[in-house]
């Protein structure tokens, strides 16, 4: 039984669109919380005692040595992550006197030049591979001249992977603003991997209608389009579900350094996967429209 992906492209356009400037408002209304890497600072993991500190009673302790901004997180019942603004050793030994009960687990200083120039570095990263991979389709495809044109599936692959790093970018803009979720090295390979595994997928997809349209010239691109996208949805589907429940895995177990990077996953992978099969393809459709008969 063959499914009709194609007939109904507008809706998943419109979807799309209402899924990107969601994103996008987020990201400019409640903008990026970036971590300490990005921003520099100071970072300290305490274990307290079996009964405690609340946030305000560590507040109060620490509030005579006008450290300034700090943020404050629970990770578990006993250890509390505490960030400041870049420390000297000799305030980072009056915090450790002003908790006494605590333990120290834990304790890094990035300073603000580096964090800047990792920001951008990471900022190059991304433009980089964006380019890199519509170069790389653009290659691949170059054989293909009819309908599509090469840099029609470079363009069309790269719509697919903004919108594959917009829509988590939206979603940690949002945790960001009402949970303190971090931007950080994590969710950074996180976005860099989603650009690899969304790629592959639309690869997967546009390779098929390289190797079916030539077998099938007496029918046009929608027809051998709709038939590429039937002949490769299952394989597309099983995969990333195995992926997800690993992802899922790693979320409840993996511990709280990985926990945003798997969430940042499942959120590309499933983006990346919508995309690849309800964007990316139909926007090659849509764009060759002298080829349709639907």
């Amino acid at each position: 039984m063959k499914i009709s992906f194609l007939k109904y492209r507008k809706a998943y356009y419109l979807f799309s669109v209402l899924l990107v400037i969601g994103s996008l408002y987020a990201i400019l209304t409640y903008g990026l919380k970036f971590g300490m890497e990005f921003t520099g600072g100071s970072v300290m993991e305490v274990s307290v005692p079996e009964s405690g500190y609340s946030r305000d009673e560590i507040e109060n302790k620490l509030a005579p040595l006008n450290i300034g901004e700090m943020a404050i997180s629970r990770l578990s019942n006993n250890n509390v992550s505490l960030r400041f603004p870049p420390l000297s050793d000799e305030m980072h030994q009056k915090i450790l006197q002003a908790l006494p009960d605590s333990k120290e687990q834990r304790f890094e200083t990035i300073g603000p030049l580096i964090g800047k120039e990792l920001k951008q570095k990471t900022e190059l990263a991304i433009v980089l591979s964006l380019l890199g991979i519509m170069l790389y389709i653009a290659i691949a495809f170059r054989k293909l001249t009819y309908p599509a044109k090469p840099w029609q599936y470079g363009i069309t692959a790269l719509i697919a992977l903004f919108h594959d790093l917009i829509i988590p970018l939206g979603v940690f803009a949002v945790l960001g603003k009402y949970y303190n979720v971090e931007i950080t090295i994590p969710f950074v390979a996180a976005l860099l991997t989603i650009l690899g595994y969304s790629i592959s997928d639309t690869v997967v997809v546009y390779d098929r209608i390289r190797e079916n349209y030539p077998k099938n010239k007496g029918r046009n691109f929608y027809e051998v389009v709709e038939e590429s996208l039937n002949q490769t949805i299952v394989r597309s589907i099983t995969t990333n579900i195995a992926a997800i429940l690993t992802l899922v895995c790693i979320y409840f177990f993996g511990g709280e350094t990985l926990k945003y990077f798997a969430l940042a996953m499942v959120i590309g992978i499933i983006s990346g996967s919508y995309s690849s099969i309800f964007i990316a393809t139909p926007l090659l459709v849509t764009w060759n429209k002298s080829t349709l008969t639907k």
